[in-house]
């Protein structure tokens, strides 16, 4: 059967064209796994045919419930040649955060990794619809047994014999259908969905290669369920012709090690990333590593020079949001260190007041940019036309970050406007911290917000005001929160009030608790204290 190829570009059909021009061009590399193009295009269309023998559909969702390894990738680019869409979901979510997401995407498909199977079956009672579960037991231990009706991944893609298995999927692929959706971490209330479709893959979606070198190699280890993982290292690496380099996780004790094994060149950092290795301990080999670019966001000034010169590296800056509109600004060091740079030609972008009205230079205000093409900058979130009709107002792009520019047009990141924070990396709700604490029984009424922390981003703190009679200790509540949340959103910071300030339609003041910050009473879960 002849294959229906699509009329635009595609990650999926970039790597088919590669795997017959390059196949023996390494794509992969996994510990001590070396993956070319041809394998991984063979190792891709096995899973493909796999999901359709299942029954899945063009146009369904798949979630990817998985940690970094080759087979995360197996299945997104499985998704991508057929037409189904892909939703990445962060392994850490439980309970009611994983529920949501499964309900509201609509996912019909979970691919997701054995150890993360109890995660799945505490809620399997509240999800609306039925659900296909394939699952990822490459390194399950022996004696692991499948739950009843779940698929080994690992039996999919060997149910077929080649060539039938390895043949491109003959899929008819809906260039309007949702490619993935990416979920945000739910700054303002309930994550929210960015849809991003088949038609915005192709094109300058697909233009990765400027900042690189033809021999760069592009190493990661930021989980692949981020966009940065995902599309800024591992679809840039395939659609550039370079090389991946995939870490399980980060690793400031073995970060370097990893670097120098697989012969990386360049790696995207997040913020935090950076004080955190500038925080271990010197090594008289620092300098001696194979780094020449490090793509960067929001690398604190203070350590901006230090890590350059430290390990024989240049740092580059780079803004921007998987539901940004597209809209970026660059430091390829042509700003002062410590800004996110200046947005590229053609592109304008302004510091404005609550009232949209252009702040001057040094003065904080929200981000914004001109909207050159409302279609094509259009942000899409899932079930939420109220959200994505908001982010254009009066022909300009709002952020919801908060900047400041300097006299040359510099601009430089100074919060977030929401009451959202950031730990490690990862986005966190305030809303959906205080959700969880106040299901506590002893627990009245409570409020989330950050506090510095000295790794530059933020650490979780919640003043709690128990039910009269009523208290837990800080032990309890910690373990409560465990239970029921992420890891990274479990706050480090517990204090106990008699009320909360509130504003008159009994809004919790989080500006108050910000600057009362940490008090004397104020017990900290990572010294037990």
């Amino acid at each position: 059967m002849e294959t229906a190829r699509p009329t635009f570009n595609s990650p999926a059909s970039v790597l088919s064209e590669r795997a017959q021009s390059q196949g023996d061009k390494v794509i992969l590399l996994f510990e001590k796994q070396r993956i070319t193009y041809a394998q991984l295009n063979e190792r891709v269309n096995r899973v493909a045919g796999g999901l359709l023998g299942l029954g899945v559909a063009p146009k369904e969702g798949v979630a990817i419930m998985m940690p970094n390894r080759p087979e995360f990738l197996y299945v997104f680019f499985a998704t991508q040649k057929l037409g189904t869409c892909a939703v990445p979901v962060n392994i850490a979510l439980k309970g009611e955060g994983l529920a949501y997401l499964l309900n509201h995407s609509e996912a019909r498909s979970i691919v997701i990794a054995w150890d993360l199977l109890e995660n799945l079956a505490a809620i399997r009672p509240s999800l609306a619809a039925a659900i296909r579960v394939i699952v990822d037991a490459t390194e399950a231990p022996p004696g692991f047994q499948l739950p009843a009706g779940a698929v080994a991944l690992d039996a999919l893609m060997k149910a077929a014999p080649a060539p039938v298995a390895t043949a491109e999927p003959a899929v008819e692929i809906d260039p309007e259908a949702p490619a993935v959706m990416m979920y945000t971490s739910g700054t303002t209330g309930l994550p929210k969905a960015v849809v991003m479709r088949y038609r915005a893959l192709g094109g300058p979606m697909l233009d990765f290669g400027a900042f690189y070198r033809d021999d760069d190699v592009l190493y990661t280890c930021l989980p692949l369920f981020h966009a940065n993982a995902l599309f800024l290292t591992a679809v840039r690496a395939l659609v550039s012709g370079r090389t991946l380099a995939l870490s399980r996780r980060f690793s400031a004790s073995r970060f370097w090690d990893e670097i120098r094994h697989y012969g990386a060149t360049t790696f995207n950092a997040l913020g935090a990333m950076i004080p955190i290795l500038l925080k271990q301990p010197p090594r008289p080999d620092d300098a001696d590593n194979p780094i020449r670019l490090v793509m960067s966001a929001a690398t604190p000034a203070w350590a901006w020079e230090q890590f350059e010169k430290r390990f024989n590296l240049v740092i580059w800056e780079g803004y921007g949001a998987v539901d940004g509109g597209g809209f970026s600004l660059l430091n390829l060091g042509t700003s002062p260190k410590g800004s996110m740079g200046k947005p590229p030609p053609g592109t304008e972008a302004r510091v404005v007041d609550d009232q949209d009205k252009e702040v001057p230079a040094g003065e904080v205000g929200e981000l914004v940019f001109k909207v050159d093409d409302p279609a094509a900058r259009r942000v899409e979130y899932l079930k939420n036309q109220k959200s994505s009709d908001a982010k254009v107002r009066s022909g300009w792009f709002h952020t919801g970050d908060l900047a400041w520019r300097d006299p040359e047009g510099n601009f430089y990141f100074a919060d977030r406007k929401t009451d959202s924070m950031r730990r490690r990396g990862e986005n966190i709700s305030s809303y959906e911290v205080e959700k969880i604490v106040n299901q506590h029984p002893a627990v009245l009424e409570c409020g989330a917000f950050g506090v510095p922390s000295d790794l530059g981003e933020d650490d979780v703190m919640i003043a709690v005001v128990f039910k009269p009679g009523q208290s837990a200790t800080p032990q309890e509540l910690a373990r409560f929160c465990s239970e029921r949340m992420a890891s990274f959103m479990v706050p480090r910071y517990f204090d106990f009030r008699e009320n909360l300030p509130k504003t008159e339609t009994h809004r919790v003041q989080k500006a108050q608790l910000k600057q009362q910050g940490i008090t004397p009473t104020t017990w900290d879960r990572d010294k037990g204290a």
